[in-house]
């Protein structure tokens, strides 16, 4: 890890991420601040992006111009986020997970399969308590409702819902 990462990193950890929501009352450059530690610690972070309230978030994430990470959010491994991506709270983006593929070894002893970078497109709005899975492309202008569960890909220009997802109409 980079200087400059994990600089980064001592900033968002220590204070930034402990500070209000960036709608708050209370205005103490919060977001300012959140914005600057995730040009120190992402892969690529864009203009006017917000990073809110305890989101933990891998260095391996893009975030595009005037995106948002959620409030509580996990975002674990690679992923790309496009433009003016809106991002609920409680979103959890997973890119690898256990191998389970042997009944010989337990589960915790067989490792992690390879990892499965996730793409969220250009204008897409995430709800709250969304858990998208390893390797899915969500395309642009999707709207993924509350407490989906995405395991494949959804279209462009599609809103989906539900355990597991699925496409219930286009816009």
């Amino acid at each position: 890890m980079s200087v400059r990462r994990k600089l980064g990193a001592l900033l968002y950890h220590t204070v930034a991420k402990r500070l209000p929501v960036s709608y708050s009352s209370l205005h103490l450059g919060q977001t300012a601040l959140r914005r600057f530690c995730g040009k120190l610690m992402l892969a690529e972070c864009g203009k006017e992006v917000n990073i809110e309230k305890n989101a933990i978030f891998s260095e391996k994430v893009t975030l595009g111009d005037r995106s948002g990470i959620g409030i509580n959010a996990k975002i674990y491994g690679t992923c790309h986020i496009g433009d003016h991506v809106m991002m609920g709270a409680d979103v959890t983006i997973i890119t690898r997970n256990h191998e389970f593929a042997r009944t010989d070894i337990p589960m915790m002893e067989q490792g992690f399969r390879p990892e499965e970078p996730v793409f969220i497109g250009n204008d897409v709005w995430i709800g709250d308590r969304v858990m998208i899975m390893p390797g899915v492309h969500i395309g642009d202008g999707c709207i993924i409702g509350g407490g989906t569960v995405v395991t494949k890909d959804i279209p462009a220009y599609t809103i989906a819902a539900g355990v597991p997802a699925r496409v219930l109409r286009t816009r």
